[in-house]
């Protein structure tokens, strides 16, 4: 069931048509050994989101409207390096309710992680996706509960909860390790990488804002790369 209140907009697919280009290695990238760092800012402020709440929860002290947040977003190489898709241990991640919120809103991960769902708040919740790359309903339940969900599959996830149409969030599954998402500042790296060029892709609110090719020179070491999404 979709949220009632909201119309429901499938995200739109990441550069490589959903995660397909993520899956073939980029050959040919130099010297063994060296390795370099893609980092700089991306540039979000103007785009600002306000939370509209039903009016009853204000009556839960929540309030119905909340000041303006800057959303983050997910840069990622549309292309990866050999030996990036031999993926470390299975992880785990979380992403709470609270205030009827999720949080955080965009939760970048590998497949193969489990996530967990857990109610802080003092209502109930219901989490649930329509997603082709996972679709799930984990029912309602109460504070203090917890459900989870394994992402076996790459690819974008959008997330509800079925009994507050106001909340939704995004869980970006990848099928390698070289991905980051924005801290408040804007800024992100994305490390140990081989010397080469790659394709780096910024994602914001279910689209892909920008791509460029950014070059990893032969000796490694840091380049900067700086995006303004408006």
């Amino acid at each position: 069931m979709l949220p009632r209140s909201a119309p429901h907009r499938p995200p739109a697919p990441l550069a490589g048509g959903l995660f397909g280009v993520l899956l073939l290695a980029a050959s040919a990238h130099g010297t063994a050994g060296a390795e370099g760092i893609i980092r700089g800012v991306v540039d979000l402020r103007r785009i600002q989101v306000t939370i509209e709440a039903r009016a009853a929860s204000a009556a839960m002290g929540i309030p119905s409207r909340r000041p303006a947040e800057l959303r983050p977003a997910v840069v990622y190489l549309d292309t990866a390096p050999r030996g990036a898709f031999e993926l470390e241990e299975a992880a785990r991640a979380t992403m709470d309710q609270r205030d009827q919120t999720f949080v955080p809103h965009v939760l970048a991960i590998t497949v193969g992680t489990t996530v967990d769902f857990p109610n802080s708040d003092l209502v109930f919740h219901n989490v649930f996706s329509l997603s082709k790359t996972r679709s799930f309903d984990l029912g309602r339940y109460s504070r203090g509960h917890s459900k989870s969900v394994r992402f076996d599959s790459p690819g974008v996830v959008q997330v509800f909860c079925d009994i507050h149409s106001h909340m939704s969030a995004y869980i970006l599954v990848f099928a390698h390790r070289y991905f980051a998402v924005t801290d408040a500042a804007g800024r992100y790296a994305i490390g140990r990488l081989p010397p080469g060029s790659y394709t780096v892709a910024v994602w914001h609110e279910g689209e892909v804002r920008e791509t460029r090719v950014v070059t990893v020179p032969e000796g490694g070491g840091a380049v900067e790369a700086a995006f303004a999404i408006r």
